[in-house]
């Protein structure tokens, strides 16, 4: 056995990508406890945390219990509950930083939520008024007998279960009733300013109304015990395609039994009674371990409502408004006659998107352009990208569109995309059979004197001007021949399903990207050996995928320096001596969600020996073999310099976001008190800052 090999079989067990990712979810939910964010972002924070951890159970969770189910899938029983008291120990947490840090601080900030005991006569009076004329015509409480069954709970609504105690209309005693409320009541109503105390703003939570009023409910009886509930159930969407004919028509069949897949998670308040706990626990067929007593509103995600209503400038982030590249793509010069001179690279969401939807624009405007494609993955219920390429179909213009059916909780909005698409003339295809298409691409050909020439557009992120507002990521906009040429015959074959020539500069998954990440990094592994320089930096959102984490190990054991930047799950411990002490993980989590995926590698001493990429993926299996996905150079020297000085080197010296991964799994902050790569991004490119925009 080589000493690199020994090296990696000495390795303890890789961390846990379930346990990684609920480590993810302090780091986040550690924002809510800074004194330096503003007061309503740390909420923000405590919801944003609230909706990773419904997404762990829908999916990450619900997957792991069946692998435990699994002989031979490597997950035991107490491995399973070691994660599910880890989940109750973070929202215990969660809960926690809601009730004793930041309520009591809005409070204080004339921002309150009344209980209602807190409620005086008159915002009482109100409260009843608002629960007769809008809550009570939408609730239906159905009372439980062999006649009445208990009823259909979707997945993650707001219910009430209630103990009465007296006999029914009909004399009979069935004591227990469920109480369903529909999606769309708001959960959280501003008090009209009258009735607020003075200078405050006062908010009610519907869970409140609908509590206060509970007996109206049920004439003739009293409520003796009562509970907010939910359940969170399995909500992957999964669909046999290739036993399908049609594959929208059945994801469209699918999301309507999604809210009722295989029940995962019980939420109730801390005082449900012991009896109504374990009554619902026996309807969903959980056990006790699946039970989470929350010490307040079953689903804090809805507190987004609070955020958005309250009028509190100065407990929000100041606004930021990305810039426009005007140094490098004027606004009113063609983004075609730009790129015929130079490739332009976007620092999103410093740099503003409208770019991207202005080079759609003027294709769709311009007679010469003779045909577009476009990859969409997530793009919103609503967006200018989508309505310009309905556009240009109606205009006559060749269009292609591959939308991804089964993005996660996206399925319904490109479905309907779809749709739209397809009856304007679009082409629409939707991927290849058992492959999601993650890539992120558009392509223009353009009719230009007596040759047709290609324009591109490469991301690392999603074609949705709202999240590039508040994701990193780079766009790259290029008519370089080679690359937009790799760009169509991806384009082909997901239309085609052909074979193609090997691409010559995109790495592109299922195919190449995998094999060529670890032929990069051997490559890295051989300098060290050599004594020559040596090093790996990657930014990415996760790193899972077990081969190329043994390739790192083995370069950081032949002598590679290697930063890794990993937003989320990290299943590589660093820092163990003689086996990975030459690797360091850091994470940042600051007001931006890091998104952008970015490959530096160096095996040498001359420019030659460099490489860097950007990319659509992640360095997981899923990524490398079950999805299309493309990674791409930047060969500009200048911009390669860019990409390294703006999107590597400030997060590797980040002293105020920054989070190091510890051999044991668990994460240290940094410091509080160093430099934000977000925030001098943004002062660099800030309205005047003097920056390259």
């Amino acid at each position: 056995m080589s000493p690199d090999t020994a090296a990696v079989h000495a390795l303890p067990s890789l961390l846990s990508r379930e346990r990684a990712i609920l480590e993810f979810n302090r780091r986040v939910l550690a924002q809510a406890r800074r004194i330096d964010v503003p007061l309503l972002e740390r909420l923000r924070y405590i919801c944003i945390v609230s909706s990773n951890m419904d997404e762990f159970f829908e999916v990450r969770f619900a997957d792991y219990i069946e692998a435990a189910r699994q002989p031979g899938a490597g997950v035991s029983n107490r491995d399973l509950e070691s994660v599910a008291a880890e989940a109750h120990a973070l929202i215990d947490d969660q809960y926690a930083a809601f009730n004793d840090d930041v309520m009591p601080l809005l409070h204080r900030e004339g921002i309150i939520i009344l209980n209602h005991a807190d409620r005086n006569a008159e915002q009482r009076k109100w409260v009843e008024q608002f629960f007769s004329r809008q809550v009570k015509p939408l609730l239906v409480p159905v009372g439980l007998d062999l006649s009445h069954p208990f009823p259909q709970v979707a997945n993650k609504s707001l219910n009430f279960i209630v103990r009465l105690t007296g006999r029914d209309a009909f004399g009979r005693e069935n004591t227990i009733a469920i109480v369903k409320v529909p999606r769309v009541l708001a959960r959280v109503i501003k008090l009209p300013d009258a009735l607020a105390p003075h200078g405050k703003q006062a908010f009610v939570l519907l869970t409140s109304v609908i509590r206060a009023h509970l007996g109206e409910l049920f004439p003739g009886r009293e409520v003796a015990a009562f509970s907010q509930f939910r359940v969170t159930r399995d909500s992957d969407l999964e669909v046999d395609e290739d036993d399908v004919i049609n594959l929208r028509q059945a994801l469209r069949s699918g999301l309507t039994t999604r809210h009722f897949g295989l029940a995962i998670r019980l939420e109730v308040v801390h005082t449900c009674p012991p009896e109504l706990a374990e009554f619902l626990l026996e309807q969903f067929d959980l056990p006790q371990e699946a039970l989470y007593r929350v010490n307040g509103p079953v689903n804090l995600v809805r507190l987004n409502q609070l955020i958005d209503q309250a009028v509190a400038p100065a407990l929000r982030f100041p606004a930021f408004e990305g810039a426009w590249p005007q140094g490098r793509l004027p606004r009113q010069e063609s983004i075609f006659a730009r790129l015929r001179q130079d490739d332009v690279l976007l620092h999103h969401p410093f740099e503003s998107f409208e770019p991207v939807v202005q080079f759609l624009r003027e294709a769709v405007n311009d007679p010469d352009v003779l045909a577009i494609k476009q990859t969409i993955y997530r793009t919103g219920s609503e967006s200018p990208l989508m309505d310009l390429l309905i556009e240009a179909a109606r205009r006559g213009k060749e269009v292609m569109v591959v939308v991804e059916l089964k993005a996660r909780f996206d399925e319904e909005a490109n479905i309907n995309w779809a749709e739209r698409l397809e009856a304007v003339g679009a082409q629409v295809v939707y991927g290849i059979v058992g492959l999601k298409t993650h890539a992120k691409l558009l392509l223009v050909t353009r009719r230009e004197e007596s040759r047709l020439r290609r324009y591109a557009h490469l991301s690392t992120g999603n074609y949705n001007p709202r999240t590039a507002r508040l994701y990193t990521d780079v766009g790259y906009f290029t008519a370089e021949p080679e690359l937009t040429s790799d760009a169509d015959a991806v384009f082909q074959q997901l239309a085609s399903l052909g074979k193609m020539k090997p691409l010559k500069h995109l790495l592109h998954a299922p195919f190449t990207l995998h094999r060529r990440s670890l032929q990069h990094v051997e490559m890295v592994t051989e300098a060290a050996r050599r004594g020559e320089p040596a090093r790996i930096v990657a930014k990415i959102n996760a790193l899972t995928d077990v081969p190329l984490i043994e390739a790192l190990i083995r370069a950081s054991q032949a002598g590679a320096e290697i930063d890794l930047i990993v937003r989320g799950a990290c299943m590589l411990p660093p820092g163990i001596e003689g086996v990975t002490s030459r690797i360091r993980v850091r994470s940042i989590v600051g007001r931006f969600l890091e998104h952008s995926r970015i490959l530096y590698f160096r095996w040498g001493q001359s420019d030659a020996d460099e490489a860097l990429y950007l990319s659509s993926a992640d360095w997981m299996s899923r990524n490398m073999f079950r999805r299309i996905e493309v990674a791409w150079p930047i060969r500009n020297v200048a911009l390669r310099q860019r990409v390294i000085d703006e999107c590597l080197v400030p997060y590797l010296h980040d002293g105020c976001d920054a989070w190091s991964l510890r051999p044991d799994g668990s994460y240290e902050r940094v410091g509080t008190n160093g430099p934000s790569a977000q925030q001098a991004l943004m002062q660099l490119y800030a309205p005047n800052s003097g920056g390259e925009a």
